[in-house]
Formats: C-alpha cells, sequence, structure tokens
C-alpha cells in the first residue's frame, strides 16, 4: 500500500516574506479565514474579497480604511439597510475592530453595527410578500441573522461608551439605543 507524501518541512522562516504589520492583522483577525467567504453571498456575488477588505480597515492607513470600510459597506449593509447574506458572519470582527485604538475608522464601523443592527428591510417586505419566505435564500434569516450578530456582542459597548473620542462615543450611544430597543 502507497501512502500519501509527505510534505518537506520549510527551510525558511514563514515570516521572512511577510507585509509589515501582517502578523498583528492576523492575530487581531483570528478566525477570519475559518470563515467560507467563497460559499456565501454578499451584495456584488461571493464574499470572497470581505477578508481583503477586513485586512485592509484593520491595518490601513486612514484614507485606505476608510475606502475599504465603504467597499464593505456596499458588499454588507448596502443602502444602510440591506443586509446579505455575508452579514452575520462580518459583525464579529467588525466588533473586533471597533475596540482597537489602532483602527482609524472606528466610528464609522460602529456605525455600521448600528446600521445592521437596524436593518428591517427584508422583513418589512416578508410582511407585504409573505412568499419571500420561501424561497430557498431567505435574506429575512440573513437580516434576523446579522441583527443578532451585532446583539450577540453589545457587551463591548460599554468600553466603547467611555472612550475619550467624541465621535465613536456619539457613534457608540446610537447603537446602544438601537440595540435596546
Amino acid at each position: 500500500m502507497r501512502s500519501a507524501p509527505t510534505p518537506e518541512p520549510s527551510i525558511q522562516r514563514p515570516d521572512r516574506h511577510a507585509p509589515p504589520g501582517a502578523h498583528r492583522t492576523t492575530a487581531l483577525l483570528a478566525g477570519l479565514d475559518g470563515v467560507p467567504w467563497g460559499d456565501i453571498q454578499d451584495s456584488t456575488g461571493s464574499a470572497a474579497a470581505i477578508p481583503r477588505l477586513l485586512r485592509k480597515v484593520a491595518r490601513g492607513d486612514a484614507e485606505t480604511a476608510r475606502a475599504a470600510l465603504g467597499d464593505l459597506r456596499k458588499r454588507i449593509c448596502q443602502y444602510g439597510f440591506v443586509v446579505e447574506q455575508a452579514t452575520a458572519a462580518t459583525v464579529p470582527f467588525l466588533w473586533e475592530l471597533a475596540q482597537r485604538p489602532q483602527v482609524s475608522c472606528r466610528a464609522q464601523i460602529i456605525q455600521l453595527l448600528k446600521n445592521i443592527a437596524d436593518a428591517r428591510q427584508w422583513e418589512t417586505t416578508a410582511t407585504v410578500y409573505p412568499k419571500l419566505l420561501n424561497h430557498r435564500e431567505n435574506p429575512v434569516a440573513w437580516e434576523r441573522a446579522a441583527r443578532q450578530a451585532v446583539r450577540a456582542r453589545r457587551d463591548g459597548l460599554e468600553r466603547l461608551l467611555a472612550e475619550d473620542d467624541t465621535e465613536i462615543m456619539r457613534a457608540s450611544t446610537e447603537l446602544a439605543r438601537t440595540l435596546r430597543d
């Protein structure tokens, strides 16, 4: 019986060619590569680009991070109220980034979490067109899962509400009001 070939151990240091900040970002977004992004959908189709965008938000300069967050917003919470299948999977990483002082667009991330928590577009549509609930791809379920994902991490709000940054405090206060309702 033949056995499968055993890979040869690498003699290179694994971090030798890693871009600056890659280790910090990897640790920062632990579990990101464990999500089957290619198997779920965002507003553009495959959600495979979401990890790249989250990493840009995490490690990019202010301009790069804001641009990546804008693209991410269009993919997971289009128009500020239409969530997608990939939204719930993205929410824990958004919460994590909102907690990190080195992330430059934290207030905007918190605002995105508020938009997701407020989203009721599909649910509202389903009250008028109940057949929407019978579709194989059920956007009402995506919306509910996304809102639940935001609520599941709301214990992180206390720290955000105590921030000295007024923009973060304001966005956090708005999110806290949404989560109380």
